[in-house]
């Protein structure tokens, strides 16, 4: 079953590393159906174009109508457009078939530096095109054109600057998101404009767009010295559609999309003389996220991410923040926790017996050795509250402590290793994102909080170490795993953490 359909508007590649041919790949790739409407043949390679010739506008509209009216789409994505009738004939048939999740990709000049749009396009494609786009994705150059400036990429000196460019197209012309890609100016690690080719160390992407209030997201990734950059922006476009189709919010499909692309740059197979093509297919089963980018792709789903807020953001973890947790439910949570933790420790033995790899195995040792730290914290805790190792030990344990502990034990019985990792993942994972938000929230309370030692032992160095080992262990892994593998093991993730969510009910977060 497909994830969603997506219709592209765009110039053939006859070298298939850029337009149509690129963008049914990457949609491929990304596991949602692919529908085109071809707005011109070009003849190319990857060190030139040697020729356009457009499809009439007439049966441009055609196309768009037949797939429209039969298939249906729930996303569109525009690419060479290259005439003014084309772009007039695309704008009519989004208005009138009611096509409101557009992402158009403003190809102005190839990466060989062809000019694929007449300058007397420009125009419409302001006025009447750019006002439909859920998201705009022009490179420093497309922008400034866009804008009607000329002074080149030399002017981004600063990630400020690519900011300022989207914002200034988003005031203006009316998309509700712009992408301002950053791969024409390369970036030094601190920030400012490499000058040299031996300072390019970062490309910085910025989106700023949203509803209401101005929303402002840098994505930064390794820049790469290689060729082979043919199609980046079919790729990207393609990718950012895709993870909308798939019920991805702008912010989540835009990082996720410039993570794929960075991959596929990555390992490009090299090919051709000129400007190579992406390796679309960097996953070999065609996985929608990138390698080393898993628990993003995770946290970022539309089916975890509601359920991974309301663990995070839960009024019991607020109210520690704030000083106001009742402590007679803290001192319940505080037992609970620590009868849940010499559970969780067998889960980490367990695990170790189950891994493959010596690796494997040290991680996860490394992890229950953490978690013995851990409770010993809480038994000093209770301490200070008069409450001995041998009451806590003797407390009967809760029925949602009871239910998580079983639950991640049947796990690690029933299935894999792998399986077993993403039971424990939402707390490992959980309880690091919760100090982190609160230790950096300045309406935390510090002076006088009870439960600030608390919020302190989950951002220090100890727990930090075993949130990285746990997170590079599923790193490793998840990119192995088949898509149903995945689609499995995220199952597992969410009721964990609704058991999680269950763990943080136990006890009154408020005293009224």
């Amino acid at each position: 079953m497909v994830a969603g359909r997506v219709l592209v508007i765009a110039g053939s590649d006859s070298s298939g590393g850029a337009g149509l041919e690129a963008d049914q790949k990457v949609l491929a790739a990304h596991g949602v159906y692919a529908m085109t409407a071809t707005t011109a043949l070009t003849a190319q390679n990857t060190k030139g174009v040697y020729g356009i010739h457009l499809v009439p506008p007439e049966f441009l509209r055609k196309q768009i109508d037949a797939v429209v009216e039969d298939v249906g789409v729930d996303v569109v994505k525009t690419g060479m457009l290259a005439s003014t009738e084309t772009i007039e004939a695309i704008a009519d048939a989004l208005v009138q078939h009611k096509l409101s999740a557009v992402v158009i990709d403003p190809v102005m000049v190839a990466t060989t530096g062809a000019r694929l749009l007449a300058p007397e396009a420009l125009d419409m494609l302001r006025t009447r095109l750019l006002p439909l786009a859920t998201v705009a994705t022009p490179n420093v150059p497309e922008a400034q054109l866009l804008l009607g400036r000329d002074d080149g990429v030399q002017a981004v000196r600063t990630a400020a600057d690519l900011e300022t460019l989207a914002r200034d197209i988003h005031q203006r012309f009316g998309p509700r998101w712009v992408l301002v890609k950053g791969g024409h100016c390369p970036f030094r690690r601190d920030g400012t404009a490499a000058l040299a080719d031996d300072e390019k160390e970062l490309v910085v992407d910025v989106l700023v767009g949203g509803e209401g209030q101005e929303v402002v997201v840098r994505i930064e990734t390794e820049y790469f010295d290689t060729r082979n950059t043919h199609g980046t922006g079919c790729s990207l476009a393609s990718a950012i559609a895709a993870n909308l189709a798939k019920g991805m919010d702008v912010p989540a499909a835009v990082r996720t999309g410039c993570r794929y692309v960075q991959a596929g740059i990555k390992t490009a197979p090299g090919l051709g003389g000129g400007n190579g093509p992406l390796n679309h297919f960097h996953s070999v089963y065609s996985m929608p996220f990138a390698p080393g980018r898993f628990i993003e792709y995770l946290l970022g789903r539309p089916d975890v991410a509601p359920v991974w807020d309301r663990y995070v953001n839960h009024p019991f973890v607020l109210a520690m923040g704030d000083g106001t947790l009742p402590l007679e439910s803290f001192k319940g949570y505080l037992i609970q926790d620590y009868l849940y933790l010499i559970h969780f420790a067998r889960a980490n033995a367990l695990a170790s017996y189950k891994a493959g790899s010596m690796k494997d195995v040290a991680a996860s040792a490394s992890i229950v050795t953490h978690v013995f730290r851990e409770m010993e914290l809480h038994i000093s805790y209770c301490s200070g509250f008069g409450i001995s190792r041998e009451e806590m030990e003797k407390t009967e344990e809760n029925k949602a402590c009871t239910a998580y502990t079983r639950y991640v034990l049947d796990i690690g019985n029933s299935q894999d290793w792998l399986g077993l990792q993403m039971s424990m993942a939402p707390c490992l994972l959980g309880y690091g994102a919760i100090a982190k938000k609160l230790h950096a929230d300045p309406r935390s309370k510090r002076e006088g909080n009870t439960y600030w030692t608390w919020i302190e032992n989950y951002v220090g160095a100890d727990y930090v170490e075993a949130v990285k080992a746990g997170s590079e262990l599923l790193e490793r892994h998840a990119v192995r795993q088949s898509p149903s593998r995945i689609e499995d093991l995220v199952k597992i993730f969410i009721h964990a953490t609704k058991m999680e969510i269950a763990f943080w009910e136990m006890y009154p977060s408020s005293s009224s």
